[in-house]
C-alpha cells in the first residue's frame, strides 16, 4: 500500500524536477511538498537532492551558452554563503516558519508586479547589494526545502532578461547550490544505500522532464513564459503560506 503512492508520487517529482532544469523554474518545488503525503519533509528533501545534481548536468549543458555573467558573479558566491547558514541553523529554525516567510515574499511581489501592470517599467541592471540579499536567501532556503526559486525570482525577474537567459542562469546558479548542499546533507542525515537505490530509479523521469522542460521553454514565447513563471510563484507562495498555516 505504501510503495504504490511513493512511488507514483516520487516519479511525479523527479519529472518536476527535470523540468525545472529544462527552463521552467517554478515547478520543481512542488516535488517536496508532493512527496511529503508519503514521508517526513525531511526525508523528502534528502531523497531529491541526488536527482536536482543529476537533472543540473543536463540543464547546464542545455544552456552553457546563454545566461548572465554579472548575475551569477553575485548570485553563486551569496547563495553559497546562503546555503552555510542554512546548515548552522537547521536546528533552530522550523520548516513552518521558512515555508511562510518565502509564501509571503513571493506573493507579495506577485501582488505589487500584477497591480502595477499597465505601467511603463524599464528592466531593471542587476544591483549587487539586492543580489547578495536575494541570493543568500534563496541559498538558504534551497537548504532547509529545495524552495530557492522564489528569492532568485523576486530578484530577477524585475530585469527583464530574455527568456533562454533567464532560464539558463537559474540553471547554472541552482547546479552550484544543490553541489555546495552534498556535505552538509551527508553531515546532518547520511545517506544510506536504499536512500541512493532509491533515488537511483528515479532518474530517467528527471532525465525525461528536463528535455520536456527544454522543449517547451524553447515553445514559449517570452511574454507567455514569464506570465507562466509569475503564475507558479503565486500558486507555490500560496500553497507555502497554505503548509505553514496548517501546523
Amino acid at each position: 500500500m505504501y510503495f504504490e503512492p511513493y512511488l507514483i508520487l516520487a516519479s511525479i517529482g523527479a519529472l518536476l524536477i527535470g523540468m525545472s532544469k529544462g527552463g521552467l523554474p517554478m515547478v520543481s518545488m512542488m516535488a517536496v511538498p508532493l512527496l511529503s503525503t508519503v514521508m517526513s519533509p525531511v526525508k523528502a528533501v534528502v531523497l531529491l537532492l541526488p536527482l536536482f545534481i543529476i537533472s543540473d548536468f543536463v540543464g547546464v549543458w542545455l544552456y552553457r551558452r546563454q545566461f548572465s555573467a554579472v548575475n551569477l558573479k553575485i548570485l553563486i558566491p551569496a547563495s553559497v554563503l546562503g546555503v552555510c547558514i542554512g546548515w548552522l541553523t537547521a536546528s533552530m529554525i522550523s520548516d513552518q516558519t521558512i515555508k511562510f516567510m518565502i509564501g509571503l515574499m513571493g506573493l507579495s511581489f506577485c501582488l505589487q508586479t500584477w497591480l502595477r501592470r499597465g505601467q511603463s517599467e524599464e528592466p531593471q541592471p542587476a544591483r549587487k547589494l539586492k543580489g547578495y540579499f536575494w541570493g543568500s536567501l534563496a541559498g538558504f532556503t534551497s537548504f532547509i526545502s529545495h524552495a530557492g526559486g522564489p528569492p532568485f525570482q523576486i530578484y530577477v525577474l524585475p530585469q527583464k532578461l530574455p527568456k533562454a537567459q533567464f532560464a539558463g542562469t537559474a540553471t547554472i546558479l541552482f547546479a552550484c547550490i544543490n553541489l555546495s548542499k552534498i556535505v552538509p546533507y551527508q553531515n546532518l542525515s547520511p545517506y544510506s544505500q536504499e536512500d541512493l537505490m532509491k533515488a537511483a530509479a528515479l532518474v530517467p523521469m528527471a532525465f525525461l522532464g528536463t528535455l520536456i522542460g527544454a522543449f517547451l521553454t524553447r515553445r514559449i514565447n517570452d511574454a507567455w513564459f514569464y506570465k507562466l513563471v509569475q503564475t507558479g510563484l503565486f500558486v507555490v507562495s500560496c500553497k507555502l503560506i497554505w503548509d505553514a498555516a496548517r501546523y
